[in-house]
């Protein structure tokens, strides 16, 4: 029984709604709901990201001793620590590398620069986590919100054929109740496309800084083995 004019509100046509269209309404929801965790739970990360980033560039470049740097670490690095991890991981390998008899300078950086990369795509990863579901949140909820809509409509003119005379109160509450599945399907759509493009493009901007960061570590250890040399033989 739909509601009539004066009794139409949102939730009256919601309640009033065929199954289908409320099953369409309900998967909306539990799609707006989650994408809005991960909307929350995606933006601290980042931000807690980005702040390390920052405290532990800072002190790389403040500090001359790299492997004081790497024993003031620990194992049990903050994941979120995403710099911190890559360079544990690039001066571990270097470190390992160096205390093998015979080794040369390039295998050594060659294996640095693989641990690097290992370690950049495994923070990578982590960051993009979460990332897809919002994609596909943005592009297929407006879709699926039509369908209850084309479906809902449907009904309606359905219904009218079975009335004598047509008025603007047999149809109303059906397109309405109609039409709000739209509605939810953009309230779940648009916040996930925002942060889709908000947060790909802050983990762009922390790979690229994880990619200048690996150079900037293998320049370091490229002139510590360059003037282990000079060392040994001013000894």
């Amino acid at each position: 029984m739909h509601a009539t004019l004066e009794q139409m509100t949102v939730w009256s046509l919601i309640n009033d709604a065929s199954l289908l269209v409320k099953l369409v309404m309900l998967i909306l929801l539990a799609a707006s709901l989650a994408s809005w965790y991960l909307i929350i739970q995606r933006s601290l990360l980042l931000g807690r990201c980005e702040r390390l980033h920052k405290d532990f560039l800072k002190r790389f470049r403040q500090q001359g001793d790299l492997a004081q740097l790497h024993r003031e670490g620990s194992e049990q690095t903050d994941q979120d620590a995403a710099l911190e991890r890559i360079f544990r991981a690039g001066y571990g390998e270097f470190a390992q590398l160096q205390r093998q008899p015979g080794v040369p300078a390039e295998a050594v950086i060659d294996g640095v620069e693989r641990s690097l990369l290992v370690a950049i795509a495994e923070q990578d990863e982590r960051l993009e986590k979460g990332l897809p579901f919002l994609a596909t949140v943005g592009s297929v909820s407006p879709y699926i919100g039509l369908f209850g809509t084309v479906w809902g409509i449907m009904n309606s003119f359905i219904g009218l054929s079975q009335v004598q005379q047509a008025t603007l109160s047999t149809v109303a509450p059906g397109i309405a109740e109609a039409l709000i599945a739209t509605a939810i399907g953009l309230f779940a759509a648009i916040p996930a496309v925002v942060a889709y493009n908000r947060f790909a493009a802050r983990v762009a901007t922390l790979s690229a800084r994880f990619y200048a960061f690996g150079n900037e570590l293998q320049g370091r250890l490229q002139r510590k083995l360059q003037a282990a040399p000079k060392l040994s033989q001013a000894a």
